[in-house]
């Protein structure tokens, strides 16, 4: 119990660190970044879908940046004990960004090293990657409770024997 305590707490402030260290990057409108975007939304307008990355589209810097900082406060938030499934939260939302920037890296004309660095950017991407699936399969029951808990906000529960209503008497 002690060891997965450790783990996941390893695995959420390594998490935390990358995305919050990424994040000057992203929100001051970084050459590196420019870089990175300007080629994904080169290759999205070659689709049919120019714009997609750009400064103001779905997927822009801004957007998976702001999804880095809310995983990010989810990842160390989640790490008091009364607010575990924060942290399985900000683990879910982790694997989501970096399962797009993974597939990114590998799929689309960006490469594995964009920047010229050796491919250090896409090797902290798998690492976080990597990360958030340990770190889901480590919290597990959290998101069971979470998905419970929505469930019960959104799906009303249906009575097993139903009271007549008037409507239902009247076609008896």
């Amino acid at each position: 119990m002690k060891i997965k305590n450790i783990a996941a707490t390893a695995i959420s402030v390594f998490g935390a660190a990358i995305f919050l260290d990424s994040l000057r990057y992203k929100f001051t409108d970084h050459p590196k970044t420019q870089v990175i975007f300007g080629a994904l939304d080169g290759w999205a307008s070659s689709l049919g879908l120019p714009g997609l990355f750009a400064h103001t589209g779905l997927f822009s810097q801004y957007v998976i940046g702001s999804a880095e900082l809310l995983a990010s406060t989810l990842l160390i938030v989640g790490l008091l004990p009364r607010l575990q499934r924060l942290n399985a939260l900000g683990a879910m939302i982790a694997f989501a960004v970096m399962a797009g920037a993974v597939s990114f890296h590998l799929f689309t004309p960006l490469g594995i090293d964009p920047n010229h660095d050796g491919g250090g950017l896409f090797a902290a991407a798998v690492t976080l990657l990597t990360g958030s699936v340990v770190l889901i399969g480590l919290r597990l029951p959290d998101i069971l409770g979470l998905l419970g808990d929505l469930r019960r906000v959104f799906v009303a529960d249906a009575p097993m024997s139903p009271e007549p209503t008037p409507m239902t008497q009247a076609a008896m």
